[in-house]
C-alpha cells in the first residue's frame, strides 16, 4: 500500500483517547512508509491526523471542496493539497489516491464517506480494504447494525466481510495488508429477482 485514506472528524471529540490513537496512526502509517489521504482540513482530528504524519516525515495529501475551505480551515502546510469544486469531486479524488480506507471516529461527514466507499466496494467498483479503527467501541453500535442488517438479510455475509474493525492501529493496518479482494454477489439479491 502507497496511501491510505482516513475519513475522521473535524472535532477532536470529547474524550484524550480519540487524539492518541490518530496520533499513533499517522506515526504509524509514516514507520510503515504509507501516505495519508484525508480530508484537507486544520481541525478536528483531521488536523491532528495530518500533523502527526507531518511531524514524522511523512506525506500528507489533502482533499477539500472550495465550500469548505474555509470553513474547515483547509491545511497549508501539507505534501499536497486538492482544492476540488464539490464534494462528488472529492470522494472520486480521494478514492482515486488510495490504495485502502480507514475511519475514525467522526459525525455524519465520516460515516457517509466510508459507507460510500464500502459501497463502492461492493458494487465492484473498487477492490481496496475498508476498515475501522474502534478506538473507545466508538463503532460498536454501527458495526452492530451492519450484524442486524445480515440477520435482517438486507446484507448478506460476505458484504459485511467488506468492513475490517480493529480496536488497535497495529492490528488494523495488519488488517489492511493482508487483505485480498473476495469475489462478492452482485448487489442485486438472487431473492429479489
Amino acid at each position: 500500500m502507497r496511501r491510505i485514506c482516513v475519513f475522521c472528524g473535524s472535532s477532536a471529540g470529547n474524550r484524550p483517547k480519540y487524539r492518541v490513537a490518530t496520533e499513533e496512526l499517522g506515526a504509524e502509517l509514516v514507520r510503515r512508509n504509507i501516505g495519508l489521504v484525508y480530508g484537507g482540513g486544520n481541525v478536528g482530528l483531521m488536523g491532528v491526523l495530518a500533523d502527526a504524519v507531518l511531524a514524522a516525515g511523512g506525506e500528507a495529501v489533502g482533499v477539500i471542496p472550495e465550500t469548505l475551505m474555509a470553513r474547515e480551515v483547509g491545511h497549508n502546510g501539507l505534501t499536497k493539497l486538492h482544492v476540488v469544486r464539490s464534494m462528488h469531486e472529492r470522494k472520486a479524488l480521494m478514492a482515486d489516491l488510495s490504495d485502502a480506507f480507514v475511519a475514525l471516529p467522526g459525525g455524519f461527514g465520516t460515516l457517509e464517506e466510508f459507507c460510500e466507499i464500502v459501497t463502492w466496494s461492493q458494487l465492484g467498483l473498487h477492490a481496496k480494504p475498508c476498515g475501522i479503527l474502534n478506538v473507545l467501541g466508538y463503532y460498536t453500535p454501527l458495526l452492530a447494525m451492519f450484524d442486524h442488517a445480515v440477520e435482517e438479510r438486507f446484507l448478506k455475509i460476505e458484504n459485511r466481510g467488506l468492513v475490517l474493525a480493529r480496536n488497535s492501529v497495529a492490528e488494523l493496518l495488519g488488517a489492511l495488508e493482508e487483505w485480498r479482494p473476495v469475489r462478492v454477489e452482485k448487489w442485486l439479491d438472487r431473492d429479489a429477482r
